[in-house]
């Protein structure tokens, strides 16, 4: 696999007691133990692996001791996946559960705050470093990012092609590749009006927003919502959105030309410690937080910057 290049996907959603809440076997049995059994196979074959994370309702709400779980299991590529289960006659339009926007946004910059000051060259956060890349000059990798997309689609066992992964049903089933050669299909007009659309259909309340670069609307399969003035297309997830992006810019902004001209990860780091204490100089516990939150320092960076104990 290693001369290919292939590396092998994990899911884990954390420690024993949050993995299992919704990961359990067809006999409903915990399945916590599978996975780390899987995982420390790839790493001792010293085949590359990447963590991916599912963040439902529950586990959004412990964010610390999910990241510092995989810390402490030598995790170094991970990525964080939000639930949205669409579910119209469900309050919210969504199932039980699918991770709530706003709480998802904390999850998110909570675990930014640690990794960004002390994990940076050592973990490599997918959901960061996406975060970065406009930043840096640099165009999104991920689909569900970019201003158009349609790159990711899928080809069923019997050869159907589909625009996305997200979209298998039979008004997105272009054709197959049994019966049309796969070039044709991946730079077809329909499979590039799919793409389009995302751009086209985004609301005007996206296109004006600070964070747009960062975000483009996000995926199209949760533009479901509807924004302030009233417009259809708003994405679910938008408020944890914007609440994330809007908290790392700074920092991002800050270390993203070291970044670019391959500073050390503890350069990088520095600079954002550094920050943090010119911003906190002279704050008393019980004034308004430097950072804006709108917090008192004490219940917002002191606690973020008070000495952390590493995780064992």
């Amino acid at each position: 696999m290693s001369a290919e290049r292939f590396s092998v996907g994990v899911s884990l959603d954390g420690p024993a007691e949050l993995h299992d809440r919704y990961r359990v076997t067809r006999g409903q049995r915990p399945s916590h133990k599978l996975a780390m059994r899987g995982f420390t196979l790839l790493r001792r074959a010293r085949i590359p692996c990447d963590i991916l994370c599912v963040v439902s309702n529950h586990n959004v709400q412990y964010p610390t001791q999910v990241y510092r779980f995989f810390k402490q299991i030598g995790a170094h590529l991970l990525g964080f996946l939000p639930v949205v289960e669409r579910m119209e006659d469900a309050p919210g339009g969504v199932s039980p559960h699918s991770v709530p926007p706003e709480a998802f946004g904390a999850f998110l910059c909570t675990i930014f705050d640690e990794w960004v000051r002390t994990d940076i060259g050592r973990i490599a956060v997918q959901n960061f470093e996406e975060a970065a890349r406009p930043a840096r000059g640099l165009d999104h990798s991920l689909c569900v990012f970019r201003e158009t997309c349609g790159d990711i689609p899928v080809v069923e066992h019997n050869g159907d092609f589909f625009c996305c992964d997200h979209f298998v049903d039979e008004r997105h089933r272009l054709g197959n590749i049994s019966e049309t050669p796969l070039v044709e299909l991946l730079d077809g007009a329909a499979q590039r009006a799919f793409g389009q659309a995302k751009l086209d259909a985004m609301p005007g309340y996206c296109r004006t927003c600070d964070v747009r670069s960062m975000c483009n609307g996000g995926c199209p399969k949760d533009r479901f919502g509807r924004t302030p003035d009233g417009e259809d297309g708003l994405n679910y997830l938008c408020a944890g959105y914007k609440q994330f992006f809007t908290h790392s810019l700074p920092a991002l902004r800050k270390i993203a030309s070291p970044w670019s001209a391959n500073r050390s990860p503890e350069q990088l780091m520095q600079l954002v410690r550094s920050a943090d204490e010119t911003m906190v100089s002279g704050a008393g516990r019980n004034d308004e937080c430097p950072c804006g939150s709108g917090r008192k320092y004490k219940k917002c960076c002191l606690l973020r910057l008070a000495p952390r104990t590493p995780p064992r």
